[in-house]
């Protein structure tokens, strides 16, 4: 939205319209933007068309696409006043010529809006065809705006190429869609097309803001927050939404108004749902998910609400203090998310706002959203049993180093956030088994020297042999999965390292390119060091039966094996792309 309007920008927000002669006109109706001034959240489109239509330099056809409610429409009935006024063609409508309000009442015989909903086919685009070969009666040129044109059928498309490619001087085709990559690419090359973009929240509580003082309605400045957010950048969206909330006929436009007319969960009920899923109190998430529906909240928002907290609560986690600037919640919320937020660790929140994440279109498409959004709810308090990471104490979230990430990392498995419900735990006996879970580099900074590091970080493994070698080779950013299948032994000055497939060698010269092994094993044992691997020719094949046994001892695989109760079906080679065992 432009910072600042024009008189007769402002004044043409509240333009005239046919639909105004009914009586009762909605919100959306009556502010319809009439100037491109007007147009709220999409100035660099309305500037490259105002200009267009002033130095008359307008495209045979134009693509308008973007999510619904952002403007599409509107924008192209200005553009077709702008270069049809009486008075222009101009760089904004005078919106008083006759042109001008025919085009504005939708009477203006030579600029047709189409629904491509309803006129899908061949024959249709025919008779357009036939249509825009005559010239306009009454304006300069004659517009053809196609509202959700990407439910054209593909022959009507085809018949539409070569009138958008070579279309009489006299027209110009503006093709609106909320689909864009349904378009076929010759249509989409014959167009100048323009994206519109989702209005920014500040924007649209601005425009909010602004119709309620022309409207005489007194107002809150979080329930404008709250219907903005609702919106969600959706113009159309948020004056509907306004519209109902001011049916209740109130003096003025409260919070707690707009949450009971919407269904919107007050941030108390959220934070009772953050301290039930880290104290893993299930009963009370059945009682909180019995009040969301008993209450009609919208079960959709309340799940993309508390996917935004999980992001405050992850920074919060990760950073401590530094996150409070990015946290995007009132001041006097902070502190008590901040609270909640340290006990929780860092794998745990984040696992929790990516489960949340993706889980906005499942609950909400369930047959049983309740159900679906309790399920949801019980895995995010049982991300800690699901998944091997810590609860952190309270109080020491802002405390934690920069390597408790790291560590938390390494002893997950790769895809660990994303395996953390039941239907993805499934899912995973089906996926390729990943080789790849790479550990976070040490920082360097330790005092204590190498084999006292990896004896102290594994009590069992015995400083200067090959497993505290390994353990140590580990530490600095070997992946944990090559590490578990590396086999070898440590005699005086050399350091003999045995790789059993081409795939695993192949990650081991990988990392040795970045950091050489000779150099790692003279840190580590604190002599210089020969090191000598034994890989696999490149040639060799294993059978079948070789490859299953290699399964069966595969640490990862008896993991999954014992905990799902699953057997291996069949064991073939990874051949994409190289000679991989």
């Amino acid at each position: 939205m432009e910072a600042a309007r024009t008189p007769r920008a402002a004044a043409a927000l509240t333009g005239t319209n046919a639909m105004t002669a009914a009586g009762h006109t909605s919100l959306t109706a009556k502010y319809r933007p009439q100037t491109f001034a007007a147009v709220v959240g999409q100035g660099a489109t309305t500037r490259i068309l105002s200009q267009a239509a002033a130095q008359r330099r307008i495209a045979p056809a134009y693509l308008f696409s973007g999510t619904r409610g952002v403007g599409k429409t509107t924008v192209a009935r200005i553009f077709a006043k702008a270069i049809n006024c009486l008075h222009g063609p101009a760089p904004e409508p005078c919106n008083a010529c006759s042109m001008c309000r025919q085009i504005t009442a939708g009477t203006a015989v030579d600029v047709v809006e189409i629904d491509g909903a309803s006129n899908t086919g061949v024959e249709h685009v025919r008779r357009l065809k036939e249509d825009v070969g005559y010239a306009p009666l009454e304006a300069r040129s004659k517009v053809i705006i196609v509202d959700e044109a990407h439910m054209l059928s593909k022959a009507a498309f085809n018949a539409l190429l070569k009138t958008l490619e070579e279309p009489p001087a006299h027209a110009t085709f503006i093709l609106a869609t909320t689909e864009p990559e349904k378009f076929p690419i010759t249509i989409v090359s014959r167009c100048q097309h323009f994206v519109f973009q989702r209005v920014a929240q500040t924007d649209l509580e601005a425009h909010l803001a602004e119709v309620l003082g022309r409207e005489g309605v007194a107002f809150d400045p979080e329930a404008v927050r709250l219907i903005a957010r609702r919106g969600a950048g959706s113009v159309r969206d948020a004056m509907s939404l306004l519209s109902q909330v001011l049916a209740l006929g109130a003096e003025r436009l409260s919070e707690a108004d707009v949450r009971d007319v919407l269904g919107m969960v007050g941030f108390s009920t959220f934070l009772d749902v953050l301290q039930a899923v880290r104290d893993r109190d299930l009963a009370a998430l059945h009682t909180l998910v019995g009040q969301l529906v008993d209450g009609g909240m919208d079960l959709g928002f309340f799940l993309r609400e508390l996917t935004s907290l999980w992001r405050d609560v992850f920074l919060l986690s990760r950073l401590g203090s530094a996150a409070m600037a990015l946290v995007e919640t009132p001041e006097e919320e902070k502190s008590a998310l901040a609270a909640v937020a340290a006990g929780f660790s860092t794998a745990h929140a984040h696992a929790a706002w990516q489960m949340s994440l993706e889980s906005q279109r499942t609950v909400t498409h369930s047959p049983d959203p309740a159900l679906a959004l309790e399920l949801h709810l019980v895995n995010l308090a049982l991300v800690p049993e699901l998944l091997p990471v810590e609860r952190a104490p309270q109080g020491e979230a802002q405390q934690r180093s920069s390597a408790a990430p790291a560590a938390a990392a390494a002893t997950s498995t790769p895809s660990a956030s994303k395996s953390s419900t039941p239907s993805a735990q499934s899912s995973a006996l089906q996926a390729p088994l990943p080789y790849e879970a790479m550990a976070a580099p040490g920082d360097g900074s330790a005092t204590p020297s190498a084999p006292q590091r990896a004896a102290t970080s594994a009590p069992a493994v015995e400083a200067g042999s090959w497993p505290g070698f390994v353990a140590y080779l580990q530490e600095q950013g070997l992946a944990a999965q090559v590490c578990s299948v590396l086999h070898g032994e440590v005699a005086e000055d050399t350091v003999r390292i045995r790789v059993p497939s081409a795939f695993v060698a192949a990650r081991l010269q990988d990392f040795q390119t970045k950091k050489s092994l000779s150099t790692i094993a003279r840190t580590y044992f604190g002599r210089p060091m020969q090191v000598l691997v034994d890989a696999p020719s490149p040639s060799s094949r294993k059978t079948k039966a070789e490859l299953k046994e290699m399964a069966l001892n595969h640490p990862q695989i008896q993991a999954i094996r014992e905990r799902f109760q699953a057997k291996i079906i069949d064991v073939r080679p990874n051949t994409g792309g190289m000679n991989r065992e």
